[in-house]
């Protein structure tokens, strides 16, 4: 195919303007990206630092040393801590996964009376601030015995209106021809759901499964108000417990915190092409 020597008027890239535009583009998005960055960076050199300083915001540690790992490790039942979370973000994650598609699917490719009301009030659920909704939920938990319990920390958060709508989105998009040749084939609703449309939804699963990972796991003030008990505490709420009442140990501070994040991270790593490819199909159809 022989090129094209069409030039979209304005379009120079020989042309001061078009270069000092791009440098610009690049210096703004560097600053951001060192914006972003830097809080992250000092937590991890202020982590492994033995004279730690909240004065000054240094780029290399001020004497390397992992004793604060290892004090955090000694003085704090932390494994408890991370296990507490670990099950709370796991549980919380793995739920929504399985209601929210469920209820997208329903409300996507099966057609019943007031389907479209019952999306509407899903999604104005949206709206209602999370502070309207603590003190009934915690009365109904404690009435429940739930207080301390990993299914009083679990249970409230188990669906999320986001998520349904997310993946509601993302199954209207695919083609309705797919279950009906399902159909045709001898299979029921739940097998058009499990065996047809999931493994396509993969991206948008992954997408919201890593929202709500990160989510639970960094969420801090829900298990703070269940999880009055030690031994019940998530890493959030456990970044406190660090804390003397009279001063602060900064360096066991921040191990506690790059504990906290270094999960979080991995877990978007691992899934970034799923989280990416499920940005750019959900959300943004029907």
């Amino acid at each position: 195919m022989a090129r094209s020597n069409y030039e979209y008027p304005g379009y120079d890239r020989t042309g001061t303007t078009y270069w000092s535009k791009t440098v610009a583009l690049y210096l703004i998005i560097t600053f951001g990206a060192v914006w972003m960055v830097l809080p992250l960076w000092w937590t991890v050199t202020t982590a492994f630092s033995a004279n730690p300083s909240t004065g000054a915001i240094a780029l290399l540690p001020n004497g390397f040393t992992v004793e604060n790992f290892v004090n955090l490790w000694n003085r704090l039942p932390l494994m408890r801590w991370f296990l507490n979370t670990i099950i709370f973000a796991g549980a919380v994650t793995a739920f929504n996964l399985i209601f929210d598609s469920l209820a997208g699917y329903a409300l996507a490719k099966i057609d019943f009376w007031g389907r479209e009301k019952l999306f509407l009030g899903f999604i104005s659920t949206m709206m209602i601030p999370g502070m309207v909704t603590l003190i009934p939920v915690y009365i109904l938990l404690y009435k429940l015995g739930w207080i301390n319990t990993y299914q009083g920390l679990i249970a409230p958060l188990a669906a999320n209106p986001f998520g349904i709508f997310l993946l509601r989105q993302h199954f209207k998009s695919l083609p309705s021809a797919l279950g009906d040749a399902a159909r045709i084939d001898g299979c029921n609703e739940f097998q058009t759901f499990y065996k047809i449309y999931l493994p396509i939804a993969k991206p948008a699963l992954a997408t919201l499964g890593i929202f709500t990972f990160m989510g639970a796991w960094n969420n801090f003030e829900w298990p703070l108000i269940i999880a009055s008990d030690l031994e019940m505490y998530t890493l959030p709420v456990a970044l406190f417990a660090v804390r003397n009442q009279y001063y602060a140990d900064w360096g066991m501070m921040m191990a506690a915190a790059t504990i906290i994040v270094v999960p979080v991270i991995a877990a978007f790593l691992a899934a970034q092409k799923y989280f990416i490819r499920g940005m750019s199909l959900s959300g943004m159809k029907g």
